[in-house]
């Protein structure tokens, strides 16, 4: 029988590659009566998820854009905004 620190290492190493049968096995045994193991695995599961969901968030450029009228605003404000308020020289 696996111990929970092996567990938690399997569960990791799992979700890089594939566990041999014999790890597989072992590690669903201890995962039956062990509620720690079984709530680290599903934070390790949960957290895989959402960070692929990020990323593939992230990727996605086609969000909505600035108009041209509103890029052009901002840049006028942010050159007017710098003119009144020269950077200082220390």
């Amino acid at each position: 029988m696996l111990n929970c620190r092996h567990v938690s290492r399997l569960v990791s190493q799992s979700m890089d590659s594939k566990l041999s049968w014999p790890q597989r096995l072992a590690v669903r045994l201890h995962l039956l009566y062990c509620v720690w193991c079984r709530r680290y695995a599903a934070q390790v599961k949960f957290l895989r998820k959402a960070t692929r969901e990020m990323a593939a968030e992230a990727m996605d450029i086609s969000g909505p854009k600035l108009s041209a009228e509103a890029r052009t605003q901002m840049h006028k404000r942010l050159l007017a905004a710098s003119e009144s308020h020269p950077p200082s020289s220390q």
